[in-house]
């Protein structure tokens, strides 16, 4: 199965946790450099999220913009059927999924029906396998 990489994002460590979309990030070992998380916990270094998740808010009738489920990467095919050790490949960067993206009371600030129309549908959490590389938007995406 492959995809692309389709917008990247980093989380500022301010009062708002401003989320900036980049065309390209770096990342290492501890994740994505200038991320508010960077460093905080090796098991969940990078989010990815599908757009297949924004595709099921809308026709749910929410409507919220790319990056408000706190990614880093939003790639075009959906990565949430990988188990945990399983591997991706994102342009020359290989990542190991961890686990699945637990829910978060943030969600409801957005609206009250995202946590469990989102249950198994917001994301999964991986690490990087190798690196530092960059990762740009474009980039191929192979699982």
């Amino acid at each position: 199965m492959q995809g692309k990489v389709v917008a990247l994002y980093i989380t500022k460590d301010d009062a708002n946790k401003t989320r900036e979309m980049h065309s390209e990030i770096d990342i290492d070992a501890y994740g994505v450099l200038g991320d508010k998380f960077y460093a905080k916990d090796l098991q969940r270094t990078i989010l990815i999220t599908a757009t297949e998740s924004y595709e099921l808010t809308k026709e749910n009738g929410i409507d919220i913009a790319k990056g408000s489920l706190g990614e880093n990467l939003l790639i075009d095919i959906n990565p949430y059927h990988l188990l945990p050790g399983e591997r991706l490949h994102v342009g020359d960067t290989l990542l190991e999924i961890t686990q699945n993206c637990t829910l978060c009371k943030g969600l409801s600030t957005l609206n009250s029906k995202l946590p469990k129309l989102l249950k198994n549908d917001r994301g999964i959490f991986a690490k990087v396998i190798n690196g530092p590389h960059s990762i740009q938007i474009g980039d191929s995406v192979k699982i």
